[in-house]
């Protein structure tokens, strides 16, 4: 029997769940639409649940995990949140001051057919939303997004960190430009 995941280190982790992108594919809308249906049923109606990520980005490549954004209304809610999430087996992968990252679908062998990656904050830190409307709204832009990844893609396939670092540019610019187009959308 191999090591737990809680037992690798990140090199190792990282080999095991390479970076991989793969053609827009529609099921992943309906991923989400499922993973929604449990989430509202475990976290009740306090909670809102949006689909972020490049896999809520029409027609451009993406790692087939599907980011769901969980916006808690209070510190209260946030943490009954957390534990509820912990409760169901997810597996609570990052934690920083009000903000806590979940996966779901990791295994010892590899990733799982369906991947979940769930971002719990609290209501207003959600530039995620900001983002992927503005990709959607903006076919170029999100065209410009997917260049992007693809050309970082083999160089940073066992370095995630590293890949998201070199996005990090992109994607603050045009959350800039979405706040400003969508001012107040996303006000809670």
């Amino acid at each position: 029997m191999g090591k737990k995941l809680s037992e690798m280190t990140l090199e190792e982790l990282w080999q095991l769940f390479p970076i991989f992108l793969t053609e827009h594919r529609p099921c992943w809308t309906d991923w989400y639409r499922e993973e929604e249906a449990l989430l509202r049923g475990l976290l009740g109606p306090a909670v809102q649940v949006s689909h972020v990520g490049s896999t809520a980005i029409g027609g451009i490549w993406a790692k087939p995990i599907v980011d769901i954004l969980i916006e808690a209304p209070s510190p209260a809610d946030r943490d009954r949140a957390k534990a509820a999430l912990q409760r169901a087996g997810y597996t609570l992968m990052a934690e920083s001051g009000t903000r806590a990252d979940f996966n779901k679908g990791y295994t010892p062998e590899g990733f799982a057919e369906k991947v979940f990656h769930l971002h719990l904050r609290l209501a207003g830190d959600n530039d995620e939303l900001y983002f992927r409307d503005y990709l959607n709204a903006h076919p170029d832009a999100a065209k410009e997004y997917e260049a992007l990844k693809l050309g970082l893609w083999k160089e940073y396939e066992h370095d995630r960190d590293g890949y998201t670092r070199q996005k990090a540019d992109f994607v603050r610019e045009h959350t800039v430009r979405a706040k400003e187009l969508f001012a107040g959308k996303y006000e809670r």
